[in-house]
């Protein structure tokens, strides 16, 4: 049996898709925090059972007869240390016998503001003494192309990236690395630096933005500060404006950067190009 925490988020429905792609939907397990959300993934013949992060007691029996668990870190900023010790606590009690974790790219020399909780997590596996493989992910390509429509709205690109370049791939990519671990064998121990095959600045990707959409874009790249304001402005609450300008500015130090190629390794195939991501976000 294999569990994925989150199952009903953006990554653990791509998860879902790629498992079944490998495994019968008898031997996958949907943990959500609200299972009318999840109707679809139920029809899937998946195994739906509630488990919320904030609420340890829903766990236990959650993981039941559970064999490999991915861990998707959880979303609630300053949570998240506390969140995911309650699942490996859980996870340890219910005898998994593996914890594949979504961490952070380089977690552990990171200056990603975001890394600090992927760290503590960390920390809580290696003494948790169950056995566990870390997926350091990089960037999402759709982190960036979420931008796309106010770029071509107001021709700019706004970020606080500098020339840093951002070894992106798509959520699929990741999604299909996570099956690859949970069906596999021989994972536990290992360390994956995932991130996209090429890698590109903002800059660059603004040209990119306007040769496929016909419309001039251009890069403004703002102090840290500055670009935070500007996405409170837009309407984003402060802790996420705060997180995306720090991620920006630790991008312009090459926090978001690795040429290692171990995704594509990984899933036996090339990772999406961000042209083809934004391809994909330009045509919804």
């Amino acid at each position: 049996m294999i569990a994925i925490t989150g199952a009903t988020g953006q990554l653990g429905r791509l998860v879902i898709t790629a498992l079944l792609e490998r495994v019968p939907a008898a031997q996958v397990v949907a943990l959500v925090r609200d299972p009318q959300k999840a109707e679809d993934i139920a029809e899937l013949g998946v195994d739906v059972r509630h488990a919320d992060y904030s609420l340890p007691g829903t766990l236990g029996a959650a993981l039941a007869g559970v064999e490999k668990l991915l861990l998707i870190s959880s979303n609630e900023l300053g949570q998240r240390a506390n969140q995911h010790r309650a699942v490996i606590d859980a996870a340890r009690a219910a005898g998994v016998k593996l914890v594949a974790y979504t961490s952070v790219l380089h977690a552990d020399t990171s200056a990603l503001g975001l890394a600090e909780e992927h760290r503590q997590t960390e920390q809580a596996l290696q003494a948790s003494g169950v056995p566990y493989v870390l997926l350091r992910n990089g960037w999402y390509s759709e982190n960036y192309l979420a931008g796309v429509a106010s770029a071509l709205a107001h021709n700019t690109l706004l970020g606080s990236a500098g020339e840093g370049r951002i070894s992106s791939a798509s959520r699929a990519d990741y999604a299909a690395a996570a099956a690859v671990v949970l069906t596999g064998n021989d994972h536990a121990g290992k360390v994956y630096e995932l991130a996209g095959d090429d890698s590109y600045t903002l800059s660059q990707l603004a040209a990119l933005i306007a040769q496929q959409s016909g419309t001039e874009v251009a890069y403004r790249n703002l102090p840290q500060a500055e670009y935070e304001k500007v996405l409170v402005d837009a309407g984003l609450p402060e802790p996420v404006a705060e997180l995306l300008a720090d991620s920006d500015a630790a991008a312009a130090k090459g926090a978001l950067f690795d040429d290692e190629k171990q995704l594509s390794a990984l899933i036996g195939r090339p990772t999406t190009p961000v042209a083809v991501s934004l391809q994909h976000a330009l045509a919804k």
